[in-house]
């Protein structure tokens, strides 16, 4: 598998932990998704909420824009998983969409960033796109563990890339509505 292929089946990934997640949370009530919770972020609401932030953040930069600052303003933009459910499955998709036109060439394109008080950053897509996947799986994961501690069982989320998985991942993807992956 080429790198632009693996962006491509990580963006799938992404889109399909992300759903499986988000729709385990909806069996939670708005007070239990908002409660204070062992984590680096202190609440499922709060962990979600900065994997979509910064999901927006780079998704704009990958796709040419220039994010700025304003994306962190407010940092629980949907308090209810209903609500972030839905922002999520738009940010993924525009990550979809921007992995499947990628080419080899692509992974070298700048990408602007805003750091702030920093300033202009600029780096390259594949870096930037590595980053971003590994971020959210590491926020996953921490939801994934606060999800341990209600009384809603976390979902798998392990079970994607390989050909033995594809039993559980195809359906989902269709039942999403994510774009299946031709290999």
């Amino acid at each position: 598998m080429d790198l632009v292929s693996h962006f491509r089946h990580m963006a799938r990934n992404n889109a399909w932990s992300n759903e499986r997640l988000l729709r385990t949370c909806l069996h939670l009530s708005d007070t239990e998704f908002a409660a204070e919770r062992v984590g680096f972020f202190p609440s499922l609401q709060a962990t979600l909420n900065h994997i979509l932030i910064i999901d927006r953040f780079y998704v704009e930069g990958l796709e040419g824009g220039v994010p700025t600052y304003a994306h962190f303003e407010n940092e629980i933009p949907c308090p209810k998983a209903a609500d972030l459910i839905e922002a999520q499955r738009a940010v993924d998709r525009r990550l979809i969409a921007l992995c499947d036109a990628l080419d080899t060439a692509g992974l070298t394109r700048a990408v602007r960033l805003d750091r702030g008080a920093k300033g202009m950053d600029i780096e390259t897509m594949g870096p930037v796109l590595a980053h971003l996947f590994v971020h959210q799986i590491h926020h996953r994961g921490q939801a994934h563990a606060m999800l341990s501690s209600t009384r809603v069982a976390p979902p798998q989320l392990d079970e994607y890339f390989l050909d033995y998985d594809a039993p559980l991942r195809d359906p989902d993807l269709r039942d999403f509505g994510l774009p299946p992956l031709s290999a």
